[in-house]
């Protein structure tokens, strides 16, 4: 019930403006965002690989409603690339693309075709992009732009979500030579006709896809703080005679950075999720959804304006 509330609460406007003028909240930011800018991004990137930790940067926005917005997410991505590739900290360092922030939603070919450009600059640069996955709506579309970009671009990466009923299947699709999929649980409200409900369940889910991306050909990217899953993916790596650079874990910025430095101590890559931009509300609440221990500090935002 409160993930529910809390993701609700990532689509109003009203609660939006009401965190995003509260002083606590840049305590909340700093914990998960870079910050505001590619320079910004690139900073906490160099900190990170000196830690030994790999990187995708993914520039916040999404659901544009126009031209204009999706071009400059483009323009963005394409300068964050050259600066990455300027700083030497490719192919440490690749980049995670949400095709919402792109136009997706009004004009999927224009998605596809600043897409394109972005991975068409990370191959330039000696790294790879990853397509962010969205609510269920979006997920056919993102498969099929996924697919075609790879034509071209065979290490572009895909995310797949355990909560989805589908996902098993798509995760079968996708266990071959060469593909990347990142596995998460899932951050979005969705309606019970396509998604599990219940933790136990995505849980469930999310080993049962796990299996399936591990006896495949592909590389796996596992999406989990879960100290169980943690495991369960160090065991079926063990049991699939997977070596530490066959598949990797990955894991938010601000979240379990001791877990983080553990497991690339033991010669795992761990790549981490490295978020920045201004639009960084929608990204917060999902985190707190995923989290809602978290939630005192969204509280204490709200209470201490001024």
């Amino acid at each position: 019930m409160l993930r529910s509330v809390i993701l609700a609460a990532a689509r109003s406007h009203r609660v939006e403006r009401i965190v995003e003028t509260a002083p606590v909240s840049r305590s909340i930011v700093r914990r998960f965002i870079a910050g505001e800018h590619a320079e910004d991004a690139l900073q906490r990137t160099r900190e990170l690989v000196a830690d030994g930790l790999a990187v995708t940067i993914d520039h916040l926005g999404e659901d544009t409603t126009n031209p204009q917005q999706a071009e400059a997410t483009r323009d963005e991505y394409l300068h964050l690339l050259d600066a990455l590739h300027a700083a030497e900290l490719t192919p440490a360092a690749e980049v995670s693309l949400k095709l919402s922030a792109l136009g997706q939603v009004f004009d999927e070919k224009l998605a596809y075709e600043h897409a394109r450009a972005i991975c068409a600059k990370a191959s330039e640069s000696g790294t790879t992009v990853t397509l962010d996955a969205e609510d269920h709506t979006t997920t056919d579309s993102t498969l099929e732009v996924l697919g075609r970009l790879r034509a071209d671009f065979p290490t572009t990466g895909a995310v797949l979500q355990s909560y989805l009923r589908r996902t098993e299947a798509d995760c079968r699709e996708l266990a071959v030579s060469g593909s990347r999929v990142r596995l998460c649980k899932g951050a979005y409200k969705e309606p019970e006709s396509v998604a599990y409900q219940s933790r136990l369940d995505v849980d469930k889910s999310y080993v049962r896809c796990l299996n399936v991306l591990m006896a495949g050909t592909g590389y796996p990217m596992l999406a989990t703080h879960d100290p169980r899953l943690v495991a369960i993916g160090e065991d079926r790596a063990k049991w699939f005679d997977r070596n530490p650079d066959e598949f990797e874990f990955q894991m938010l910025y601000g979240v379990r950075p001791d877990e983080q430095l553990r497991l690339a101590r033991l010669g795992y890559t761990v790549r981490v999720y490295l978020p920045y931009g201004t639009q960084w509300y929608a990204y917060m609440m999902r985190r707190l959804a995923e989290r809602p221990a978290n939630l005192g500090f969204l509280a204490r935002a709200v209470t201490s304006r001024g």
